[in-house]
């Protein structure tokens, strides 16, 4: 899990030269070798996590391995409609059941882009990447200015699991107690928890750890969300934003390890990723459980992809907040 990372190359369609003529795939750099973004312009920083390792020890059906790429090749043709900053680590791709160095070794690497000015948007795998993904942020120098961190996860599932090894299933649990054993303040909330989804000890779990959450069943207008956000947006200063694609419905989304029967709406999961883009504190976003061998005709990428490509082009930095 050590060395530097090889940056893969983009390539697309062609329509012309210009910015009107604009695709991600024009767009995208590699990340700069030295100084690990020193000396980049800030903007987006696309970083692969190709692991189903956690889903196999949380008993799914594997095949997220191969998710960071697919997400990759369903932005790569996407037009941009304003000028996008954006770069490309590589890929962390954990060999066989090495989960946890993976995950430091992700965790390194988002720490870094995110103490550099940028915006690491974490291409999944499976939701094991979550816990990656807060030891990018745990530990980022933004944290002495704005110390309460908030974690929005839509998902139909809590991941609040305990278990002998870590899963997909556990990676909000370790990230809430080792903030607890560290002192902190942190803030977890989920937006599309299924009820069949979750066994009591979940909620017990969930209830114990202060998590709020709103069901899927009450996921369906934007009042009722927006009245969600507001409260969770009102008590903190930095935000992660982890998106698990099984929040959405089965038939917009089957590419994924735990299909949803019912889920939440595609344009309340949109509004969501806007409203976050444009809070001023959205420090680091992932997107996981994408499952490209059970996916069809792409329809979870595709969906995937342009919730990526919203929260980039609307993306409010946080020093735009007034934080120094």
């Amino acid at each position: 899990m050590t060395g530097q990372l090889e940056p893969p190359a983009w390539s697309g369609r062609d329509d012309g030269p210009g910015a009107e003529h604009a695709r991600w795939h024009a767009a995208v750099q590699p990340y700069p070798a030295q100084g690990r973004g020193a000396d980049a312009v800030p903007g987006v920083v696309l970083v692969g996590f190709a692991s189903d390792a956690g889903v196999r020890r949380n008993e799914g059906r594997p095949g997220q391995v191969d998710g960071p790429d697919a997400l990759r090749a369903a932005l790569a043709p996407l037009a941009l409609t304003a000028p996008l900053t954006a770069y490309d680590v590589g890929t962390v791709r954990v060999e066989g059941d090495a989960l946890e160095g993976g995950q430091e070794r992700l965790g390194e690497i988002l720490r870094g882009v995110i103490d550099a000015g940028h915006l690491p948007i974490a291409l999944g795998g499976g939701h094991e990447i979550a816990y990656g993904s807060y030891l990018g942020i745990a530990d980022a120098a933004l944290r002495e200015a704005r110390p309460r961190l908030g974690v929005l996860n839509l998902d139909a599932h809590f991941d609040l699991r305990r278990a002998p090894r870590a899963s997909s299933g556990t990676p909000f649990l370790q990230a809430l107690e080792r903030e607890g054993a560290l002192g902190r303040p942190v803030d977890y909330a989920v937006l599309g928890i299924s009820e069949a989804s979750n066994t009591h000890a979940l909620f017990d779990t969930a209830a114990q750890h202060g998590v709020r959450h709103l069901l899927d069943d009450d996921s369906r207008d934007t009042a009722s969300v927006d009245a969600f956000l507001d409260s969770f947006l009102s008590e903190i200063d930095v935000l992660y934003l982890t998106i698990d694609l099984d929040v959405l419905p089965a038939w917009i989304a089957p590419g994924v390890s735990a299909p949803a029967s019912f889920g939440v709406p595609l344009e309340i999961v949109q509004h969501v990723c806007d409203r976050m883009s444009a809070s001023g504190k959205l420090a680091l976003v992932d997107v996981a459980e994408l499952n490209p061998a059970f996916d069809i005709d792409r329809r979870t990428a595709r969906v995937a992809a342009r919730l990526i490509h919203r929260i980039a082009m609307r993306h409010v930095p946080v020093a735009a907040a007034g934080v120094a």
